[in-house]
């Protein structure tokens, strides 16, 4: 099964990500907007970014972090993704359980989404749209 995903993705599904949602999300942006994740920082290799062709402004980022990070007791590994939101999209969704002012972003026009399956992919995909127009040339 490793090499379906190592095909799919450019490396093996152990390798970095392990959520589904997480690799869902890397799918849906590649047929969406053809883009692929791209790994900026050898310090950290499982964090990828996703930007604009046209103006190569990102409009999302995936990272793994320790779950301490976001509030929580313990500090397993937890997938997230970080994504653009404009200021009556962040008042509707912030609940500090699922959805977080951006980790390591600016925390008024980033949201941080959990990734572990406790939100919808349903519900994902359109932020991650609005996301995209967000990060579009003014």
């Amino acid at each position: 099964m490793a090499n379906d995903w190592k095909e799919d993705f450019g490396f093996a599904r152990e390798e970095i990500f392990r959520s589904e949602t997480t690799l869902r999300t890397i799918r849906h942006i590649r047929a969406t907007w053809s883009d692929e994740p791209e790994f900026l920082w050898e310090k950290f290799p499982d964090y990828a970014v996703f930007r604009r062709r046209d103006n190569a402004r990102w409009y999302a980022a995936i990272l793994t972090i320790g779950a301490n990070k976001l509030g929580f007791p313990e500090a397993e590994r937890m997938e997230i993704l970080d994504i653009r939101a404009d200021a009556e999209t962040m008042a509707r969704l912030l609940d500090f359980e699922h959805y977080f002012p951006g980790y390591h972003m600016n925390k008024r026009t980033w949201l941080t989404v959990r990734l572990d399956g406790s939100v919808p992919f349903g519900e994902i995909a359109p932020l991650i749209a609005r996301s995209y127009e967000l990060a579009a040339k003014k």
